[in-house]
């Protein structure tokens, strides 16, 4: 599967990489080289075999429930005597979004 200058141009196009047509040329050589090294491992696909998406297949995260550590908790109101804005029970910062103003 040999890429072509087209090819590879739309990928740099994609990429938003401005190339030279030199430029273009060494990177459509480099790339089908890079694809070329990768030949060997179709002679182990097998159309058997479903793709593998996550080496570990369907592990899913075990998380514990939260708890509050009685003895090692900050009472809100100490938490937020120093705080530059606070809004009820919350920390108020400034929006990072750029929506909302500053709430």
């Amino acid at each position: 599967m040999a890429l072509t200058e087209k090819d590879v141009r739309g990928i740099a196009d994609y990429a938003c990489i401005a190339l030279t047509e030199e430029e273009l040329a060494d990177m459509t050589a480099y790339m089908n080289d890079a694809v070329s090294m990768l030949e060997p491992i179709l002679q182990y696909a097998d159309e058997d075999v479903a793709p593998t998406f996550h080496p570990i297949g369907d592990l899913s995260n075990v998380m514990r429930a939260d708890a509050t550590d009685a003895d090692r908790a900050l009472p809100v109101d100490e938490a937020l005597k120093d705080a530059a804005s606070t809004r009820g029970r919350s920390f108020r910062v400034p929006s990072i979004l750029g929506e909302g103003g500053d709430q």
